[in-house]
Order: C-alpha cells, then structure tokens, then sequence
C-alpha cells in the first residue's frame, strides 16, 4: 500500500510529531491536524514546516464540519489517528476532554473517513487505510507474570484507558459493520525527545536537574514497559503499509522496569552526564508520595505477532533510550521551558483526588 497522502492527527504532540518528522523527511505528503492544547506544540515540527510536503490545519477533531473539509481538500490515502487526551492524572481530575476527545473525535474521524472512502474509486479504496493508535492501558493491569496480547480483554481502570477502549471499540465496529479498514495498535509507555513534561521520565529529568524532590507513587513498585519513540515509530509505519485491515498489534519495548528502576536510572545518567555541584547523587531527592487512584500494577506485551507480521522489533534498549532521551533534554532545556510556560504547567502533581 503507498501511504504517501497522511493525514496525521495529533501530529504536533509528542509521538505524532515524531511520526510527521520522520514521514516528511522520508517523501509523504502530510497534513497535520492538531487542535494545539495545552500537550500540542508547533516546536516539535519546526524542523520540516517549511517543507513543501507538509502543512498544517489547527482544528478539533470532534468538529464534524472541519473533518470533512479536511478530507476533501487534502485527499488522503491514509490516516493516522493519534490525537487523544493522554495523561492519567489529568482525566481523574477532569474525564471531560477525554471523552470528547478520545471518544466522541474518534466516531467523527471514523465517521468522516467512511464518508471519504465511499467516494473514493476503486483503487484508491482498496488502497486507503485507517490507522488507530492506542495504549496498553486498556487492557487493565497485570500480576507479578504474564503479558497482554492482541487477544486480551478491555478492562480499564482510569477515565483515560476507559476513553481509550472505547474508541478501541468503535474502530473495531467501524471495521465490521461498515468494511472501513482499520488497523489498530496498543503500545506501552513511550519515552524520548519532545515528551511534555508531565510524563515520568521527563518530568523526573527536569526535577531532578533543578534539584526538587523526585516524587515517587507509593513505593515505587508499579511496573511498565518501556518503548522508545523512534522504534514506535517505525512500527507504526509498518502497520500501516503491511498490516490487515480489521487486524490489531501489540507493541512494546521489552524493558520493563519498577517505577523506582526508571527514576534511579534517570539520576544515574544525570549524575554522569552533569554532575552536581550540589549532591553527590540525585537519588536523594525521591520522596515518596500517596498513590494514584485506580493505579495499574504492571502492564507488558507480546511483540510476537509484530514481530512475525510485520516483521518489526524495538531496537533501542532502555539504557541506550534513555542516554539518547536525557542527552536531549540537556540540549533543549529552552525548548521545556517555552511549553511549560505556554501551557501554565508548573511540574505539581495532578490527580490527587480523594476516593469515596
């Protein structure tokens, strides 16, 4: 399939503008639809916005009316569909957004593109794909073994993984009732450059070069699967030239890691890489903190189905991923500093709720 018309939602936010940088640079033709909230940067594409192959429409993609203009202007051979409300703590202090976004903006998507492809002819029908990218997180949690699988059952446990399996739902119904072919995959926890720093790592990366404390959910004894950015990447890209209409694939980096493990790691690199002339070591500023609500235990995946049909493997190990990923921020701290300044965000905690 030539998926060289995308029209990528979400593209200026963290994997999305990893995906627009590499598909520009590589020839395709992409429109980059975000709504720029407060995760949504154009500095994450600055480097191919004045490419001729490139543009960009600011837009919702709950707005129906916007949707179809898009698509009958640019004529894509292929969607991308990552736009979503992506923060777990955000949605236990909010679940509104994430249910307008990643739900009621993935029925327009999927309803706009059915209406798109039943004008199409019949080569460029067959050609068409519909790319949903999703989490693990709707798979609920795992014990101590075991991983998740494209056969796993949906059982969220956040407003943010039940928006997620919901839309996991609707692209599949959207598949089956009315043949709109989509390929669907869920991958684990994605790290590297241009992640907003509310996230773990990079927000633990910014901390800790600051010398704030270093908070840790309750012992720090979740544990998830690590994938970096790049290597996702190039398993989307895959997915959406090779994999089956209708078909789903589990990705993940094989590296999982207890949540204290990966805020150590990170001191370990950033005493090395630039020292203190304060603490001789960084991990004295974890403090430990009250637990998330609904916090998931652990989540891993079975790559096998990745691996055999699309012939994709992650290639970064997380020590390797992380070197890269904290070399970056080092590099960029003005970079940090603009999106947390234009979004008001200031590293405190979110979604500290109290359950009933």
């Amino acid at each position: 399939m030539s998926a060289d018309r995308l029209l990528v939602t979400g593209g200026a936010g963290f994997i999305g503008s990893a995906l627009v940088r590499r598909a520009v640079r590589a020839g395709s033709h992409v429109l980059n639809l975000d709504k720029l909230t407060y995760a949504g940067s154009l500095s994450t594409v600055e480097e191919v916005a004045d490419e001729p192959n490139y543009a960009f429409v600011r837009g919702d993609i709950a707005d129906r009316d916007l949707v179809r203009a898009v698509f009958e202007r640019f004529r894509p051979s292929a969607v991308v569909h990552l736009a979503a409300e992506s923060h777990v703590d955000r949605s236990i202090d909010g679940p509104a957004p994430f249910i307008e976004t990643n739900v009621v903006g993935t029925f327009v998507m999927l309803n706009e593109a059915l209406l798109y492809l039943r004008g199409l002819d019949d080569d460029a029908r067959e050609r068409f794909r519909f790319l949903h990218v999703s989490t693990d997180e709707v798979f609920g949690s795992l014990g101590t073994s075991g991983t998740f699988d494209e056969t796993s059952p949906h059982r969220p446990n956040s407003p943010y993984s039940a928006s997620k399996a919901a839309a996991d739902h609707l692209v599949r119904a959207w598949f089956h009732t009315y043949g709109l072919p989509v390929v669907t995959t869920n991958c684990t926890n994605n790290y590297g450059p241009y992640q907003f720093p509310e996230k773990l790592i990079p927000l633990t990366i910014l901390r800790a070069l600051d010398e704030r404390p270093l908070p840790v959910y309750g012992r720090g004894e979740n544990v998830r699967d690590w994938l970096y950015v790049e290597d996702h990447v190039d398993a989307l890209l895959l997915a959406l030239r090779v994999g089956q209409p209708g078909e789903t694939y589990a990705l993940g980096g094989g590296e999982e890691r207890h949540n204290l493990e990966v805020v150590r790691e990170i001191c370990r690199v950033l005493d090395v890489l630039a020292p203190s002339t304060s603490i001789p070591d960084r991990t004295t500023l974890i403090e430990f903190v009250p637990d998330r609500p609904g916090h998931d235990y652990r989540y891993a995946m079975s790559i096998a189905r990745a691996e055999r049909e699309l012939g994709w493997s992650p290639k970064e190990s997380f020590e390797s991923g992380l070197t890269h990923t904290v070399r970056w921020y080092l590099a960029n701290r003005g970079w940090c500093d603009r999106v947390q300044q234009e979004s008001r965000y200031t590293g405190d905690r979110l979604g500290v709720v109290v359950r009933s």
